[in-house]
């Protein structure tokens, strides 16, 4: 059965076949981060029908005091039984809209957010999809970052113990029904990437929130600490999410064109150039922590420079090479989000600028096949090459002007993302950090 089509009758048979005791209803915050309760078997099917009430006033970015009334409301496509509980009283679980008490979307709901850019989309008979490629560490514990192993990239060592949990969160994400494309050790020592198989908007980013989960709770169990944070270690590449994006019109790629010299259509150029413009505001909710601008520097794998090509990997957008009867891969791939963001509005925030080039007939330049890296800042002002904003308080500053992230993400998650994230900046740069104290103390 197609997991779409799985229904409440389903799921209540599910339960009852793989004695299932509890079930946990999930829901991501304005972060990103996965919330929910558990409730009982005995509870499901009153849960399945009207939700379940609970107070949002402090789950961050929700709603105020005075008005903190929410319901769960659990979506049966999503169902999936936990294999590593144990299987006597298993343990399953569910991702829910967010509604209000009257029924209706709560506007600070990020998966009503992406269902509605989803929507507007449709209406142009387009279907999103995207496939990610989430990198991650695993380190001893989560007090600091000692690694697990000093691989590299590709490396094959059976009996690492990195390796081994690796082995274990494919094979757990396999069982709940979530297609793994590949699998490697990635550059950083004790760094790795589990690719998943492209899908439709909506499921994907449901699936990203479960993958994550599933990282950390079966590393959990080896007694390790999996992180998804941006960048840990200092001189070490950061982790990063590669997003292959395609729009299709029913089981046509939109993007293919097989008479143009880099087989893309007119709609995919307009949406390249669509994510190239809107890249320094979308970059906001893509790379959304005071962390993640410890990637996104020159040198390492994330590219900051804002041009497209085929081959080059310094790229912000690369186009991968075209393969003959393979025109439902055409696609481009957006290289600099970290899997550290709300994968709801960063695939919201995505599709937006990508639709806005098609709506407004944006213009592609030629592809750059150049190490941007090496070029000289003359060079890069002659070619018009623009950069992605260095830290968080920059990319704060243009959200601010942002009318297409305050159209995509409304007013309600706008105002509270950016409240959010201006307090942690704050926060952040109050304190003294060990840099400070290494350089400045033994002189000043």
């Amino acid at each position: 059965m197609n997991r779409k089509d799985f229904t409440k009758k389903d799921v209540l048979k599910a339960v009852k076949e793989n004695d299932v005791k509890f079930i946990r209803l999930w829901f991501a915050d304005i972060n990103g981060q996965m919330k929910g309760f558990a409730i009982t078997k005995e509870e499901l099917e009153n849960a399945l029908e009207d939700g379940m009430g609970f107070d949002g006033s402090s789950i961050q970015g929700f709603a105020r005091i005075d008005e903190s009334d929410m319901v769960a409301m659990p979506d049966p496509s999503t169902f999936r039984i936990l294999p590593y509980r144990p299987k006597e009283k298993a343990v399953a679980g569910m991702l829910c809209d967010i509604l209000k008490p009257d029924r209706t979307p709560y506007e600070g709901d990020s998966r009503y957010i992406l269902k509605k850019m989803l929507k507007k989309a449709k209406a142009k008979d387009y279907d999103f999809y995207i496939g990610p490629e989430l990198e991650f560490f695993i380190f001893r514990n989560e007090k600091g970052t000692e690694i697990l192993d000093e691989g590299g990239y590709f490396d094959i060592t059976t009996l690492d113990a990195g390796n081994e949990v690796r082995r274990e969160i494919i094979l757990t994400l396999e069982q709940m029904g979530i297609q793994v494309e590949y699998s490697h050790h990635e550059v950083a020592p004790s760094q790795h990437e589990i690719d998943l198989r492209y899908q439709e908007a909506l499921s994907m980013a449901d699936t990203m929130m479960l993958y994550r989960m599933v990282v950390k709770e079966v590393a959990q169990k080896h007694g390790f600490y999996a992180t998804f944070m941006p960048k840990p270690i200092f001189g070490q590449n950061g982790s990063g999410m590669h997003v292959h994006q395609s729009l299709f019109k029913g089981d046509k790629n939109a993007f293919f064109n097989p008479n143009d010299k880099y087989h893309l259509s007119e709609e995919a150029k307009a949406y390249i150039a669509g994510t190239l413009k809107h890249a320094q505001e979308i970059t906001f909710v893509c790379n959304q922590w005071v962390n993640s601008y410890k990637r996104l520097v020159p040198g390492y794998e994330a590219p900051v420079y804002l041009c497209w090509a085929r081959r080059n990997r310094s790229a912000l957008v690369r186009v991968p090479m075209y393969k003959p009867g393979k025109e439902k891969a055409t696609r481009m791939e957006f290289r600099s989000p970290d899997p550290a963001c709300n994968p709801y509005l960063a695939s919201a925030c995505m599709l937006a600028a990508g639709l806005r080039g098609i709506e407004e007939n944006y213009q592609t330049v030629e592809p750059l096949e150049r190490d941007v890296y090496r070029l000289t800042r003359e060079e890069m002002k002659e070619m018009g090459i623009k950069c992605l904003p260095g830290s968080l308080i920059e990319a704060i500053e243009i959200a601010e002007k942002s009318d297409l992230l305050r159209e995509t993400l409304g007013e309600h998650i706008y105002n509270n993302l950016l409240y959010g994230k201006r307090v942690e900046w704050d926060e952040y740069r109050m304190q003294v950090h060990g840099y400070e104290l290494d350089t400045y103390l033994p002189t000043l």
